[in-house]
């Protein structure tokens, strides 16, 4: 019984770090209705930036200037998109982010070379014993900073302008600019926040008891991608649900590899795909996604 309640504990914060990523890719589609598939990228550059700086400066001050970089990062490729965002179809824009994706992915792979870096976080490889259950500090700091972030976000989705605005424009695009809501602020804002959010979720992702920073982050991180589409790619709870699910079924197939022997090895690495693939046979727009209503 310990051993499951470690696996759901350890589940429930990588869920949570899926949850921030999976945040992300809901507010841009739902800003500007396009897939970043860059998002995986921006992961690395904020974790890059982070390890660059992180020695000399500290892990605070490295992290503000991680933040900052991911965020311009994102408003680089937003304004790049946002040139051809009104005539071009939004499968070429994300199409475009994949292109994105694989130039800053090479460039930054090849800065960091072959061996993982640490970002040196104050946390180390402290672990809390909670009723004989061993879990990392890290895996208890991520659940509690995906939780005050994800609560922050709601909260500000709901009550400011820029919340409203967002809801307005993806209930009726038109019928927002007609209402004088600026939609291009509105996407630029998004794309900042997905930014700040993946750079907070690469701190959890490349933190013990992982070996550190590399290209597998990338990988990693898109296993967030299934859980905004369980969840509903235009649902901002459903990327906490489907987020918190991916999680959950990862760590437990993972831990009990043992008994699932006859699915192969590594099977825990497909399973979030699996479940996106079942969740979407019983329902195509998600779980708590828009469906489509078309009249004959």
């Amino acid at each position: 019984m310990s051993f499951f309640l470690e696996l759901l504990i350890n589940g429930l914060s990588v869920g949570a770090v899926y949850a921030l990523i999976a945040l992300g890719f809901v507010i841009i589609f739902k800003a500007t209705e396009v897939i970043n598939f860059a998002h995986g990228s921006l992961l690395l550059l904020g974790g890059f930036v982070i390890s660059e700086y992180t020695r000399t400066l500290g892990f605070f001050p490295a992290l503000l200037i991680g933040l900052t970089i991911a965020a311009l990062g994102a408003l680089f490729i937003e304004r790049v998109l946002s040139l051809r965002i009104r005539t071009a179809d939004k499968n070429t824009l994300a199409i475009m982010t994949i292109g994105f994706d694989v130039v800053l992915t090479a460039e930054l792979i090849r800065r960091i070379g072959v061996d993982p870096r640490s970002l040196v976080d104050p946390w180390g490889a402290d672990q809390i014993n909670i009723s004989g259950i061993l879990i990392p500090e890290t895996r208890l700091w991520a659940l509690g900073v995906a939780v005050v972030l994800l609560s922050a976000f709601f909260l500000a989705f709901k009550y400011t302008k820029w919340g409203v605005a967002m809801r307005a424009s993806a209930e009726d695009a038109e019928a927002a600019t007609l209402m004088g809501i600026r939609r291009g602020r509105v996407a630029a804002v998004a794309w900042i926040v997905a930014g700040l959010l993946a750079c907070v979720a690469v701190v959890f992702l490349v933190a013990f008891p992982t070996p550190g920073l590399d290209g597998s982050v990338v990988p990693v991180a898109l296993k967030a991608f299934p859980a905004a589409i369980l969840g509903g790619l235009d649902s901002t709870a459903g990327a906490l649900v489907g987020g918190l699910i991916v999680g959950v079924a990862e760590q437990l197939t993972l831990g009990y590899s043992s008994d699932l022997a006859f699915l192969g090895r590594g099977f825990a690495e497909v399973m979030p795909y699996v479940i996106m693939i079942i969740v979407l046979l019983i329902r195509p727009s998600g779980l708590f996604g828009t469906r489509d209503v078309s009249r004959v």
